[in-house]
């Protein structure tokens, strides 16, 4: 396998592009969420465009009407990071969002894809990468929410 240089230059993860049925419904789920509405555009030909952004995040989602030909509710394991997942787990209750229990995983590894290896409860060392909490959208988009409560070396914090 090749080895290459790092990139010259920076690129930043801007946009995810979420595939719904209904973009009404989701909207008013990430306005539930009290994500930031920064969009919501359509033209004549059915074609809309509605962007979020979760609180203090330079990564944005879009979805909408004719934004993408993936099936509703396909995309799995979007993360968000939090400094504290039990904290994040009961402000989602609170605001109406049905979520896992905080989990982590049995081999204290990253978590494994759908609920294999996951143990109930923060990790018990409640190391930093180590503690999940999930969610899904309405069409079943899934979203997981990381403890990260100190940055590996070269890792910066925003």
């Amino acid at each position: 396998m090749a080895t290459y240089e790092p990139f010259p230059f920076p690129l930043t993860l801007e946009i995810i592009v979420l595939p719904v049925a209904d973009p009404d419904r989701s909207k008013a789920f990430y306005s539930q969420l009290g994500w930031r509405l920064d969009a919501d555009f359509a033209n004549d030909k059915g074609f809309r465009v509605i962007q979020f952004t979760p609180p203090q995040s330079g990564c944005s989602i879009h979805f909408g009407d004719k934004m993408t030909a993936a099936k509703p509710g396909s995309v799995r394991g979007l993360h968000l990071v939090a400094h504290d997942v039990v904290a994040v787990r009961d402000e989602l209750r609170r605001r109406g969002i049905e979520t896992s229990e905080v989990f982590h995983d049995a081999d204290g590894l990253f978590h494994h894809g759908g609920n294999n290896n996951r143990v109930d409860g923060p990790n018990p060392e409640r190391k930093s990468y180590a503690s999940f909490v999930s969610f899904n959208d309405p069409d079943g988009n899934e979203w997981v929410v990381q403890e990260i409560t100190g940055r590996l070396s070269g890792r910066l914090w925003e």
